[in-house]
């Protein structure tokens, strides 16, 4: 291969890194050395706390009766397509366009290219389960061959999105909460998402690049099978690589503390979203941005996805975050949550029972299990 020609998997690759964000603190620590603890330890300290909340507010499925307007209040096992289709109005001009497919019916529907004419929607895609959290499954596909790869990996008798490609490196997860009672929502939470990125010299392969970054070094094994195509494939000086695409930091994003950046003019324009979807009072919506300033004026996003009472407040993934402050957030947003179930309840609202939240939770685990690779 000729010195100045790029490799074939690595051609495409962008090469201006966090474009429209706040610099990265490159001083923080790599990792947080709980951020990729076994959530069954990490979480051990808020599931007895929510027990106490709900003996206090005497009502152990309370935050399925957050946002009525969701199935399961989006705590868990919610489709993504109707939650997006809550959002009314004029704020479905901050959503990026998507349709819904099922693999098993692709045969029996409108043909997959009309249906994407009818949406307006061209490649690339990002293609997403429709049931599935922390971004298992997600994947960006440039054309119908990867079209068809990801739907030939999908689960059959599964649902799956595809939806426009918002081609800006900003992403955000933005926490909002309101009670039934008050006339505005406050966001509790922001959260500065970071692709991880290493950058060639012409002499390293990727593999070489990853394991000697500082931190991907670390998380090898979130990027290595995901990058298998291209490992031996030298990288040309100065051509950045983004390691992931799905903003999640399980998937190896860098998370940072957003929460001072927080405005007025942010606020209203989340809150008029939110209000939009009837009743919805907390979760995350995680948006995409090209410019940071303009999102501090609460314009110039687009939402890619929305979280119910499931959805966290990401920022505690912040590696400056101490344990300390993780738990004290958490436990913050529960208490919003069991606060506002509770006024539900008292509103007409009835919590899901037990043994539905149950079904539902493991019908999505035995469907996550399936999934694609995530990108």
């Amino acid at each position: 291969m000729p010195d100045n020609q790029a490799p074939n998997h690595l051609a495409e690759a962008e090469n201006t890194p966090h474009a429209g964000m706040p610099a990265l603190d490159a001083s923080a620590a790599e990792i947080s050395w709980f951020e990729f603890a076994p959530a069954h330890l990490f979480y051990t300290p808020i599931s007895l706390y929510c027990m106490w909340l709900s003996l206090k507010y005497f009502g152990l499925t309370l935050p399925t009766n957050v946002n009525p307007a969701l199935p399961y209040s989006g705590l868990v096992g919610e489709s993504k397509y109707t939650v997006l289709n809550e959002v009314r109005g004029e704020a479905r001009d901050y959503i990026a366009p998507y349709i819904r497919r099922t693999k098993s019916h692709d045969h029996t529907n409108t043909p997959i290219e009309q249906a994407l004419k009818e949406a307006g929607l061209n490649f690339p895609l990002v293609a997403k389960p429709d049931i599935g959290m922390r971004g298992t499954g997600v994947q960006l596909v440039k054309n119908n061959t990867e079209l068809g790869d990801y739907i030939a990996s999908f689960p059959s008798n599964a649902d799956y999105l595809l939806q426009e490609m918002i081609d800006m490196e900003g992403e955000a997860g933005v926490f909002y909460v309101r009670y039934p009672n008050e006339a505005k929502g406050t966001l509790i939470s922001l959260t500065l998402k970071y692709f991880p990125r290493v950058t060639g010299d012409g002499k390293k392969t990727l593999k070489e690049l990853i394991m000697a970054d500082p931190r991907a070094g670390k998380l090898s094994h979130l990027y290595l099978e995901r990058h298998k195509c291209a490992l031996d494939e030298i990288v040309l000086a100065g051509q950045s690589i983004r390691l992931a695409f799905a903003g999640n930091h399980c998937r190896g994003t860098i998370f940072r503390n957003g929460n001072d950046y927080i405005t007025e003019e942010m606020t209203n324009t989340f809150d008029s979203i939110a209000k939009s979807m009837g009743e919805f009072y907390a979760g995350r919506f995680d948006v995409r941005f090209g410019s940071f300033a303009d999102l501090q004026k609460g314009k110039g996003f687009k939402i890619i996805e929305v979280n119910g009472s499931g959805g966290e407040a990401t920022h505690i993934w912040d590696s400056r975050t101490t344990l300390r402050q993780a738990y004290s957030t958490l436990m913050q947003q529960f208490r919003h949550l069991y606060a506002i179930g509770a006024l539900n309840r008292k509103r007409g609202f009835s919590p899901t029972p037990l043994l539905t939240l149950a079904k539902a939770w493991w019908n999505e685990k035995k469907l996550t299990k399936n999934y694609p690779i995530t990108h």
